[in-house]
């Protein structure tokens, strides 16, 4: 029985089933209460895979997580910020759909690479003081809309350019949290659609995601105890070390040298 379930799977090379753990694991621990960190998974499993495939086999889990966090925070989100970026977040995913099918691997690993090197870089120099330019800025509300959908279709990546524009906003916390679950919930929903077109949910795909599944409520859990103990502003750097260092890579990778 067993032999039969993981039979479809048993081409993944070892090295893949451990990034593809400690992605699982750190995603969870994102939706913990570590937000932002999710942004290595793909950027880690494109390591050993291709970074499409990657993001096909975590699109699963990750609605999986989602529907917890929906019911969560059911009764906390802003809807004007949903009115706002969600159609731009559709064009994006869009796209990011269309581009699929006319690029490569290599290509689809630059772009996961220069997102995860710009986060890393951002989340250390982001400017404070443009929080004030930002609010209530419509069209660059929209513009972050597009960025966090395309980046999002791409490697499951639109936590930055979501939070560049509603950080600023000044929502109370459970507001904020709330309505990041709502936008990347209906996202990822969303997501399913171009993700089918391109083949991405075979049995390989499926069986690989329904294995690594279990493992998302142990990161969450983890994520909680974790932020009860330890600093989180040295967990940060940590992982956003991390994140620089995968994101350089696949950008050496990429590049082919």
């Amino acid at each position: 029985m067993f032999e039969a379930f993981f039979s479809s799977t048993s081409g993944f090379s070892t090295l893949f089933w451990v990034s593809a753990v400690v992605s699982v694991l750190i995603t969870g621990v994102s939706k913990g209460g570590f937000g932002g960190l999710a942004l290595l998974a793909v950027p880690l499993m494109a390591l050993t895979i291709s970074p499409i495939q990657a993001a096909g086999i975590m699109l699963p889990i990750l609605i999986v997580m989602d529907w917890v966090s929906v019911w969560s925070y059911r009764k906390h989100w802003d809807k004007r910020i949903l009115i706002l970026m969600l159609p731009a977040a559709v064009a994006g995913i869009a796209v990011g759909g269309l581009l699929a099918g006319y690029v490569n691997d290599q290509f689809v690993r630059l772009c996961v690479g220069f997102i995860a090197v710009g986060f890393a870089a951002y989340a250390v120099l982001k400017p404070k003081a443009a929080g004030g330019f930002i609010v209530g800025h419509k069209p660059l509300g929209a513009l972050s809309g597009f960025v966090a959908g395309f980046t999002s279709f791409i490697a499951h990546a639109g936590g930055p350019p979501f939070q560049a524009y509603t950080i600023p906003q000044g929502f109370e916390k459970r507001i904020y949290a709330g309505t990041a679950v709502m936008f990347f919930f209906i996202v990822n929903m969303v997501k399913v659609v171009p993700y089918a077109m391109l083949g991405q949910f075979d049995t390989t795909n499926l069986t690989t995601s329904l294995i690594l599944i279990p493992l998302a409520p142990i990161g969450v859990l983890f994520g909680v105890w974790l932020i009860k103990r330890i600093d989180q502003d040295l967990f940060y750097k940590i992982l956003y070390g991390l994140i620089f260092v995968v994101g350089l890579k696949l950008l050496w990778d990429g590049f082919g040298f």
